[in-house]
């Protein structure tokens, strides 16, 4: 989740593709010539300064300030911060005009789990910076993701990983005295939650909100659901199209059933922000969301603050599935100070700054060790639970499919939202997609440059 200040989920029509992108470049520029006007104003004991660009955004300033400020202290080298779209689509978009221009700033970008492979070959190698028993001290599947043919492309900043968020003031009402272990029980709890609110005033009171408008947001909810059922990846680790299956068709129809009945309508046009919004006007028992919705929900002037738990994801037929998510930072090739700006990627990991980090906003940490420490996890005892998560991690198949990979996934949410809407059954759309990704797949072995085919014709 990219936590940002509060939006409505009424959006207008969709811009095209060629004004999205006039638009999207113009604001690359102003980034652009901002960031040079800071570097040739210098300052700093140093006479250097960093800037950095990031996808997470906590209430109305950047999260990463008191970090650099204290960078800032130790090493007397400025940092400032480049503002970035809120949607991760349109984020790796601006990632990637920058690098691909070769532009000197940013120096330090945020880059998602899903992102090494495409923005590797406009990283630096993070190894000769750091040293060797810091890399080994994160969790090793956040470094495999991490590394692209043996470069370590950026080191784990923070996990953000799909929870259970549920209120514990109503299931004690209701009589509950632990949150559902099952889709079936979330359904019950969700009906018979929904029923009473409405019934004692509360009329547009739902059981269960979650991420459905078709985004990168969906296909973390919908591979959870599916893989819970039993129903695999997407992609098996080969890169085989492995989506057509009775177990996902389960899956994706249990979801559809949701809508308008334990989950409003417009569900399917909700990115984070929209579902947090009803979760914190009290309008919902259940929200799924990420661990970093956590630190804004316990937030001193939050409504919910108090009143609320969180716990894995339902568990289906297979188990249960919690979609990985987080970022790491990593350096330009294009920068003018790669050594330093690897000196800010190093302190950013840091296990000092990923305790601070956890102990005031409750961000869960990368490093395996930290999860120990009784001073990290006593003001934050839920981080425990993030552990108890990260067992049943799903994978979005970002390895197997490669640069192909923002394709892949769009191909994926555009037809599970169509199974949302009621566009077309779950057989029919998954028997269309799996033949859809075979002849994506296919394509791009022949596409030039490493750019997909579908990816130009719809940049977004």
């Amino acid at each position: 989740m990219n936590s940002r200040p509060k939006k409505s989920c009424l959006r207008g029509p969709a811009p095209s593709p060629v004004l999205f992108r006039c638009f999207l470049f113009a604001c690359i520029l102003l980034f652009i010539l901002f960031a040079l006007d800071c570097h040739n104003a210098g300052g700093g004991a140093s006479g250097i300064l960093l800037t950095v660009i990031d996808q997470g955004w906590l209430g109305s300033g950047p999260r990463l300030a008191p970090e650099l400020e204290e960078f800032t202290r130790q090493t007397g080298i400025r940092v400032q911060i480049l503002s970035a779209p809120e949607g991760a689509v349109e984020q790796l978009a601006t990632w990637r005009e920058l690098l691909d221009s070769r532009a000197k700033t940013p120096d330090v970008y945020a880059i998602d789990i899903i992102w090494p492979r495409l923005l590797a070959d406009s990283l630096i190698d993070l190894r000769p910076y750091v040293p060797k028993e810091d890399i080994a001290a994160h969790f090793p599947e956040l470094i495999a993701l991490y590394t692209v043919d043996g470069k370590l492309i950026a080191l784990p900043h923070n996990l953000n990983e799909g929870l259970l968020f549920y209120r514990t003031d109503l299931l004690a009402k209701y009589g509950y005295g632990t949150p559902p272990k099952t889709w079936e029980e979330l359904e019950t709890m969700s009906r018979r939650i929904q029923a009473g609110e409405r019934s004692n005033g509360n009329k547009d009171f739902w059981g269960f909100v979650w991420e459905g408008a078709p985004s990168e947001a969906l296909t973390c909810n919908a591979l959870e659901w599916q893989v819970s059922e039993g129903g695999g990846t997407i992609l098996d680790e080969n890169g085989k199209v492995t989506i057509n299956n009775p177990n996902t068709i389960r899956a994706w129809s249990m979801a559809a059933r949701w809508v308008g009945s334990i989950s409003p309508p417009g569900v399917t046009a909700y990115r984070e922000w929209d579902a947090f919004n009803m979760w914190q006007a009290g309008k919902t028992a259940f929200m799924r969301n990420w661990t970093n919705a956590y630190v804004a929900a316990r937030a001193e002037n939050s409504p919910t603050k108090g009143h609320f738990e969180v716990a894995p994801l339902p568990r289906g037929r297979a188990g249960f599935a919690a979609t990985l998510g987080g970022n790491g930072y990593g350096v330009s090739r294009y920068s003018r100070h790669p050594r330093e700006a690897a000196m800010l990627v190093r302190f950013l990991a840091s296990p000092e700054e990923q305790a601070r980090r956890c102990r005031n906003s409750a961000e869960p940490p990368t490093l395996p060790a930290l999860y120990k420490d009784a001073d990290v996890l006593g003001p934050n005892p839920y981080v425990s639970r993030v552990l108890q998560v990260h067992e049943g991690l799903a994978l979005r198949p970002s390895v197997p499919a490669g640069k192909m990979y923002p394709d892949v996934s769009r191909a994926y949410f555009e037809a599970v939202h169509g199974v949302l809407t009621s566009k077309q059954s779950a057989t029919q759309a998954a028997g269309e997609l799996e033949k859809d990704l075979i002849t994506l797949l296919k394509t791009s072995a022949v596409t030039a440059n490493g750019t997909s085919i579908e990816a130009s014709r719809n940049p977004r």
